[in-house]
Formats: C-alpha cells, structure tokens, sequence
C-alpha cells in the first residue's frame, strides 16, 4: 500500500531522519516536508520527484490553513505525521504554548476536515507520565500522566498536546496514533538529559539512581514509520533500548559523576544555567533523577511491529 505523507517539524535531526526513511521506502509515493527554515536537505535525482518542502510557521492561522488546503489538497496528502513540538526547555510564554499545544489541535481540526488525510501520527513523549515512587517502575499508557498545574510550562503543554490528540480518538474519522517516546538522546531534539550530559562535572541526587530508558533516532524514526503505515489506532509506547541507571549513563558519557544532597541541585544548576547557558533544567528532571521509569513496549510490539533494536552510541563505551 502506498502513502502519501507530510512531516510536520521537517527540520529538526528526526525530521530529516523520517524523510530520509519515508524516501527510502518504494511504498511512499510522495513527503511534504513542512518546516519554519529554509530546507535543511534540497535533494536531486528520483527522490526529488517525490519530494516537496514548504517553510511556515503553524503558529499563524492561515498560514497552517493554506498549507493544508492548498498544497496538500493539490498532492493528495493522506497521512500527518506531527513531529513539530518546541526543543528549548527554557523557552516559556504563549508563542510556544501556541506552537506546542495551540498548532497541534489546529492541524488537527483541519485535518479531520481535509479531503484526502486519513491518518494523523502525533510524536509525544514518554515525559507525560507521572512519575510516583509507589506506582511500578514499568509504565503502561494507562498510567496516569502529570496534570500537576504547578508543574512547568514544557511538562504542561505536553500534557495538553498529548491529551488533545488522544480526546479525538473514537470521535474523529481519522486513523489517530499517539506515540509516547522514550527520551531520544541526542543533540538539538530537545533531549534534557543531553544537556545534561554535555558538562564534563554532572551531579546527581545523593542516594539516588534511577533507571532511565533511553531511545535511538534510528528506533524513533522506525516507529514513526510503522506508525503512519500501520492501520491501528490508540496510543503506543515507544521504549528505547537502552536501560540503565543514571550513574552508568554519566559513565558512558565519559562524565565525572559527584552525588550531592538533592536540596542543592536545583540551585546548583540555576547558577550553571545563567553562567553557561545551559537549557538543562533541574526542575523538569527532579522526580526522574529521583524515581525509575521504563516504558512498557509490549502494546507497540503486539499491534504496531514495533521493537527496539539500536543501542545509543555511549562515546565513553
């Protein structure tokens, strides 16, 4: 069966890396890559007859409504795959609320009206969840997810993201498919734990060591692939293959680990923040440097084929 896809959030490193899948596979007849730069990967030869750019920001209204009713009314485009969600941590306010949350419901509703899409992929992320010490380290996508309203900007809009998507399955006669990711570490995606991992010192919570679940761009990539050419709906976990305690993923970073009492990390690492520039944010990370999460993959290997297969490349390995 042959699709015709979009890729919101064309620009980023998993973007060009799910264009350069989709283009890849003889079974995609066309991608419109849809990013707020200029195109990062002007391509010759076939793979240009199947290929399409288009710089807009789908924070503006008509812009997003053009998009979708102009061009990809004119190439037929059958599938979304809604990649474009804000990377930088301390960005906060309502231009980002409207990027994150706002744009996403907007391509939706628009879709849902749309002549040709039949199925909508969103990119989340497994950091919806609430982590609690008494609940089980594994997390299933019925867990409950983190609607603290005191809870930072970037943990609350990735909630109501999330949230908005999953609210239109059943009611909408789009194929709906929310992909929960575990955290991709790698650079420029938005990766809290890179950030972290880039000073040559990390601290980390005295008497603390969690379990994190860490996921390749090459696994992501896969999923979101098997996902806009599967025919099941719902939502799906997206466990990396990579487990491993934080101590381990320091080590392997090739970092010096000092545990310190959790009380002075969040100012310890404000002070680094205004001193370095640093986007790592100890506030977004309190609980996960302090409780294990693992996202359960079983749903996504039973319905989607989806399993992990690709190790993180650990410089220090």
């Amino acid at each position: 069966m042959t699709m015709r896809v979009l890729v919101a959030g064309a620009t980023t490193p998993l973007g060009g890396q799910l264009i350069g899948a989709l283009l890849a596979d003889p079974a995609t007849e066309l991608v419109l890559a849809v990013g707020a730069e200029p195109d990062p990967m002007p391509l010759g030869g076939q793979a240009s007859a199947r290929y399409r750019y288009r710089q807009v920001d789908l924070t503006r209204s008509r812009e997003l409504h053009d998009l979708l009713f102009a061009d990809a009314r004119e190439l037929g485009i059958e599938v979304i795959i809604h990649n474009a969600l804000h990377r930088r941590a301390r960005a906060e306010g309502a231009r980002v609320h409207a990027l994150n949350v706002e744009c996403t419901r907007q391509l939706l509703t628009l879709a849902e009206r749309h002549p040709s899409i039949q199925r909508f992929v969103f990119r989340s992320a497994g950091a919806v969840y609430r982590l609690d010490p008494r609940r089980s380290t594994l997390l299933v996508e019925d867990d409950p997810l983190d609607l603290s309203p005191s809870a930072p900007q970037k943990v609350r809009d990735r909630v109501e993201a999330d949230l908005t998507v999953c609210t239109r399955m059943g009611m909408s006669r789009l194929e709906v498919v929310v992909l929960r990711c575990a955290e991709i570490l790698a650079a420029n995606v938005g990766s809290q734990l890179h950030d972290y991992l880039s000073s040559r010192v990390c601290f980390r919570p005295l008497g603390f060591d969690p379990m994190l679940n860490l996921l390749s761009l090459e696994d992501a990539t896969r999923a979101l692939v098997l996902a806009a050419s599967g025919r099941t709906n719902g939502v799906f976990n997206v466990p990396g293959a990579d487990v491993l305690p934080l101590s381990s993923a320091i080590r392997l970073w090739g970092r010096l680990e000092i545990p310190v009492p959790g009380p002075l990390l969040a100012p310890l690492y404000a002070l680094r923040a205004n001193a370095l520039g640093m986007d790592f944010r100890y506030d977004l990370n309190h609980r996960r440097f302090h409780f294990s999460a693992v996202l359960d993959g079983r749903r996504a290997r039973d319905q989607l084929g989806y399993e992990p297969q690709h190790r993180i490349a650990w410089p220090a390995a």
